[in-house]
């Protein structure tokens, strides 16, 4: 088993890494004059088991290029098998056709990536889970809950909470956590006029009084969750938290975040955080490394993954 760390998140890399017990692979991910992405392996990965662990975060495109160009890097070195470790799943927004004459990108993307030489697939609270069967090799989607639940366990135990979905197409992923809590669960109706812009309508369920944990895969602009955090308190909420599995925080969105009304939103480190984001006075990251670790433990030694899941 080797693991091979691109650029978009070397942090991770290395605490993944650390959990499994072993070096990372000696290897180059670096650029030409005209930026082109240029990869070398620098030891004999011929028959064996790699794992390739990179973020198709921003840049995006950069960053997948990179996970292209390795993938094809080790192909031709003879790599026994190949998984590609995406903890953030990049284009997952564009999982279907949103208009006329528009892209199914993520599609697209999975078909790349298996054309480049991946074996199988392993990502973390995909945006859409049908994204899975865009891919015709095997894809391993963990999920941030179980690590989410023991978070709010140790944090926040002895508060009356309640989970928040910020919209209808989050609920199955809200109410996942608020079982495991074994608490009520909310539900905001948003009206989105057009891309980028949410506007709260109805907060669906009694939120007087309780202490509100909103739950979201993808934070990008912020919008989305500050305006929910305002709506939320004006029914009478006692305080406001957000957990959200991937920190994309995107243009302005950590001065924001930082502004609203929330508490404290914890994020997971599937994309590397910037100095904003480290500085912030309601941010902070849960690792995932241990997660990534023992699945991909696992999947070399060809046991369940599934059981990760509970």
């Amino acid at each position: 088993m080797k693991i091979v760390a691109c650029n978009s998140n070397r942090p991770l890399a290395e605490a993944v890494a650390a959990a499994c017990g072993l070096p990372l692979t000696n290897a180059s991910v670096r650029r030409f004059a005209d930026l082109e992405v240029f990869v070398e392996i620098h030891e004999n990965v011929r028959g064996e088991d790699v794992f390739v662990v990179q973020s198709t975060s921003y840049p995006a495109n950069d960053n997948l290029m990179e996970l292209l160009i390795t993938l094809d890097a080790l192909r031709r070195a003879s790599a026994r098998r190949i998984t590609a470790v995406i903890p953030y799943f990049g284009y997952a927004r564009q999982d279907r056709k949103s208009g006329s004459r528009t892209p199914i990108s993520a599609k697209l993307v999975a078909n790349l990536i298996t054309e480049a030489g991946a074996d199988r697939v392993l990502t973390m609270d995909l945006h859409a889970a049908q994204i899975q069967g865009f891919f015709d090799i095997p894809v391993d989607n963990l999920f941030a809950a179980p690590l989410f639940s023991r978070d709010i366990q140790d944090r926040l135990a002895g508060r009356e909470l309640m989970v928040v979905s910020p919209d209808v197409g989050g609920v199955v992923r809200a109410r996942a956590i608020a079982a495991r809590l074994n608490v009520d669960l909310a539900i905001i109706d948003k009206r989105r006029p057009r891309a980028g812009v949410s506007e709260v309508m109805n907060v669906i369920g009694e939120v007087e009084g309780r202490h509100c944990l909103l739950v979201d895969d993808i934070v990008d602009s912020g919008g989305t969750l500050c305006n929910a955090a305002e709506a939320l308190l004006k029914n009478g909420a006692q305080s406001v938290g957000v957990y959200v599995t991937h920190g994309v925080f995107s243009g302005g969105a950590v001065a924001r975040i930082g502004a609203a009304p929330i508490e404290m939103m914890t994020v997971t480190d599937s994309i590397q955080a910037t100095e904003a984001v480290r500085v912030s006075r309601n941010l902070r990251q849960l690792t995932i490394a241990p997660l990534l670790a023992e699945a991909m433990k696992r999947i070399s030694e060809e046991s369940s993954v599934s059981s990760l899941f509970n």
